[in-house]
């Protein structure tokens, strides 16, 4: 069956602002620059919450990439696993490098300070990760000693988040050249009033309008994946292909946009099987055939309500959490289970209510959820018409990666590795806390 394709449709509700939007600042917005016209007196003036932009140089930001010794962090982070290494990608801050040669006790041994980092992948001895704008390669082959071997300007799309709680944006944050917003502070200012409402609400809505060697192993939240000699990546609405059959030495392939495949759906996830790219959308599960590599092209999908969803693939079957609330949508909390025997026709087989799951690995016929504060979830998955729920720990996380003798997950400024047991339990081997 294919899925139900939805239309973009532009929002009037500012609250409800989709947290990513290409920014494209015209000059009749000036027009708007915000003024205080009320008297010095005036205590009774009402306010409102104005998203100022973070503005920063381009030059400053590559000047800053630096390796460093273990740094502490307070960053939301994705974990990241190749041959004995681990690593913990503190979003917008760097990237924590430990050996886990001995998983009972990791060792911290680099910070790569990457202040726009969203994700990373490994090939062999590089690391690929992007920098706001830009994607860079670094030479890991001693992690002591980790140097920066090239940068790629200006070829990843960066939206940065949009505060839902914002009622105004000051159109006076315009970025000059060689400049990028890399994201948004939240101002109380005098709410405009009168005529001012009305120039305020169009130019905010014309705001919107206007908007060989080993490969490592990510989590379900993923963005980057590697084929052969090719990186993929995704943002909000296009699939970028990276050449890097000289992995010091990379190229920018193409970009193709999604959005016309897809009917409009936000992209989040990647996830890699074969010769399958299975990306996660706001909006389903789209199947890629990248059996070109340098020329993938949208086979099939699964659509389903506007939610946050990662998915995972194991054979035959497609694991799908779809998190509703927020900025997510209005869905339900749910695991879908989606039966991808036909490829070119994914199919529903069963859908299991789980409180705000978030993201999930598969092993075999075990499948892990977290649930954040709700905890980690173990499945017994042999049965996808039924999936039959084993075991519950405490720990409070958000993705996992299962690994052939161990899981790793990863909370909050935290990662926990486990042994696996019998009658689908875990044992913890060691936390790592930050």
């Amino acid at each position: 069956m294919k899925p139900k394709v939805h239309e973009l449709r532009k929002k009037t509700n500012r609250k409800s602002v989709s947290k990513t939007f290409k920014i494209t600042l015209f000059s009749f917005l000036a027009l708007f620059i915000f003024s205080c016209d009320s008297d010095d007196g005036d205590l009774n003036q009402e306010t409102a919450v104005f998203a100022v932009a973070k503005i920063k140089s381009l030059t400053d930001i590559r000047n800053d990439v630096s390796v460093s010794a273990p740094q502490n962090t307070d960053s939301d982070g994705k974990i990241y696993v190749s041959q004995k290494y681990l690593f913990y990608i503190a979003k917008e801050e760097g990237v924590h490098v430990f050996n886990n040669q001995n998983p009972a006790s990791p060792q911290n041994v680099a910070f790569i300070n990457i202040e726009g980092v969203h994700d990373i992948a490994v090939k062999g001895d590089y690391l690929y990760a992007d920098n706001y704008v830009d994607m860079l390669v670094f030479d890991i082959s001693n992690p002591l000693n980790i140097q920066l071997v090239q940068t790629l300007p200006n070829v990843v799309t960066f939206y940065p988040a949009y505060p839902d709680n914002a009622e105004f944006y000051d159109y006076e944050s315009v970025p000059g050249p060689n400049e990028i917003i890399t994201g948004y502070a939240l101002e109380t200012r005098a709410r405009p009033e009168g005529p001012e409402v009305i120039m305020y609400e169009d130019a905010f809505d014309g705001f919107l309008a206007t908007n060989s060697g080993s490969v490592g192993t990510g989590g379900s939240y993923a963005r980057f994946q590697i084929g052969n000699n090719a990186l993929y990546t995704v943002d909000s609405y296009q699939l970028n292909v990276f050449n890097i059959g000289e992995p010091a030495a990379i190229s920018f392939d193409k970009s193709v946009y999604m959005m016309s495949w897809f009917g409009g759906g936000q992209l989040e996830t990647l996830f890699k099987q074969g010769d399958y790219l299975f990306v996660g959308a706001t909006n389903g599960m789209h199947v890629v055939d990248a059996t070109d590599e340098f020329n993938p092209y949208f086979l099939s999908g699964f659509s389903h309500a506007t939610a946050c969803d990662p998915v995972v693939v194991n054979g035959n079957t497609a694991y799908i959490t779809v998190r509703g609330g927020t900025t997510c949508g209005a869905t339900e909390d749910q695991v879908n289970v989606i039966n991808i025997s036909d490829i070119t026709s994914p199919s529903l087989v069963s859908t299991y209510l789980l409180d705000q799951p978030y993201g999930l690995g598969i092993k075999e016929n075990t499948l892990y959820v977290c649930t954040g504060s709700g905890g980690l979830k173990v499945f017994n998955a042999a049965n996808g018409s039924a999936l039959e729920l084993k075991n519950t720990y405490t720990d409070n996380v958000t993705d996992v990666i299962p690994m052939n003798d161990k899981l790793i997950a990863v909370g909050s400024n935290k990662i926990i590795q486990y042994s696996y047991g019998d009658n689908f339990t875990l044992t913890p081997i060691s936390t790592v806390t930050f």
